[in-house]
């Protein structure tokens, strides 16, 4: 071991680490602190680094185990700036799609690294740009698609990729505004969902939206990249369920044929490596991980989706699954770390698969948790819940994690510890 004295720098190569109360910490401010972030929270404080959470609502879960948290709306530019100001972070994480990204360019722009970086997390939050860059420029394979910024071009635009097909928001996410559209006389009707149903529907602009055909789909995938100081490496790809857009469980390895699972995550890297290209060409380092969403089709020809430039929730399954979780090669890689394939390689026994089974609380209230230790009795569970201060309507409270023989037997398993549970809301 070399220990020698040093002096700070925004580089980081020197970047002091272990000191987060000292009078050199590296700083970190996490736009977003949901569970997700919390636990990449977590992984950075064990790596010395000092953060901050932010976030719209107060007792977000990041901010319950940050060194400090902020609560303001990450949409405004003046608050971000304000807050950028105050907090005077070496590291920027955005973990939510709502943020003022002119703001995100603008500390860019005066040396603050932005995770992955600022060109990636607007591209990101723009379908239009994001597909353009992926089918266009790339190459990567997708649904046939076309773009939209008015009801009659809405029209006409579904009209070329035929019917059934799928209408999005360009700036959404997670199902906001998506409509699966049948036939013609159900197309004025997504036009409004789209405008009404996205997550900025209140700022009053007409929003432009994409028109995909509806692809005979037979299951997703998720590979989460990891870009680092070391390179580009793919994760095992995830196999996943959802309802209404959003993870209900998720299960590594993917249990498919080996040549999907190959395509898979070459359509990952080269997705990955086209967006950093991007990021290092604004001289950032579009160091992260990134969760690449794969369509699978009837026929096995696999298709890219979408790509979120941060953990991914269906990856909350690595928790239990990899030597390092997602949110630990998180960490790692945005501090300058490196990391290799060695990093992000299954721990489970040979054969093994491990799932992810998500909480869904429904109520209106706070949720208490009862019946915690006969729902952990099996072995290889686990469970995180992630105290969300309330509920109203229903919300993701919590996650279960389990190993089995095959991925059915995992996936029971973590249904097995949810069921077990004794949740009340009041």
């Amino acid at each position: 071991m070399n220990v020698s004295p040093v002096s700070a720098s925004s580089s980081p190569a020197g970047r002091t680490l272990g000191t987060p109360l000292g009078a050199h910490p590296t700083r970190v401010l996490f736009l977003g602190a949901g569970e997700l972030g919390k636990e990449v929270t977590i992984e950075l404080m064990r790596l010395g680094a000092w953060v901050c959470a932010a976030d719209s609502y107060a007792g977000a879960p990041a901010q319950q185990v940050a060194h400090e948290c902020r609560v303001l709306d990450m949409a405004n530019a003046e608050q971000l700036r304000a807050l950028f100001d105050e907090v005077r972070p070496d590291i920027i994480v955005p973990e939510v799609e709502a943020i003022a990204t002119g703001e995100l360019a603008a500390a860019a722009a005066r040396g603050i690294q932005v995770v992955p970086s600022a060109e990636i997390a607007a591209i990101c939050m723009d379908r239009e740009r994001l597909r353009v860059i992926a089918h266009e420029e790339l190459g990567l394979p997708t649904t046939p698609y076309r773009f939209a910024g008015s009801l009659e071009e809405l029209r006409a635009g579904a009209a070329e990729v035929g019917y059934p097909c799928v209408v999005k928001p360009i700036m959404s996410s997670s199902g906001h505004g998506q409509s699966v559209v049948r036939s013609t006389d159900a197309i004025d009707a997504a036009w409004t969902e789209a405008q009404e149903g996205r997550r900025a529907s209140g700022e009053g602009d007409v929003s432009r939206v994409i028109v995909e055909a509806l692809a005979p789909l037979d299951y997703e995938l998720t590979v989460l990249t990891v870009s680092s100081s070391a390179g580009i490496v793919t994760c095992a790809p995830i196999g996943q369920r959802q309802e209404s857009g959003d993870y209900r469980e998720s299960w590594q390895p993917a249990a498919t044929d080996a040549g999907v699972l190959e395509t898979a995550q070459s359509i990952a890297r080269r997705a990955v490596e086209g967006l950093v290209a991007k990021a290092t060409a604004t001289g950032e380092h579009g160091w992260g991980v990134f969760g690449v969403e794969l369509f699978v089709l009837t026929d096995g020809s696999v298709l890219f989706n979408e790509v979120s430039p941060r953990p991914h929730d269906t990856g909350m399954v690595t928790m239990i699954s990899q030597r390092l979780s997602e949110f630990a090669l998180h960490a790692r890689a945005i501090l300058g770390l490196p990391v290799t394939a060695g990093h992000v390689a299954l721990s489970m026994p040979a054969g093994a698969v491990a799932a992810s089974h998500a909480i869904v609380v429904s109520g209106d209230g706070e949720a208490e948790f009862a019946n915690v230790p006969a729902a952990l009795a099996e072995p290889d569970t686990d469970l995180r819940i992630f105290a969300k201060p309330e509920v109203h309507g229903h919300r993701r409270m919590a996650v279960a994690l389990a190993i089995g023989s095959s991925a059915d037997d995992a996936r029971a398993k973590a249904a097995r510890v949810a069921d077990a549970l004794d949740i009340t809301v009041r």
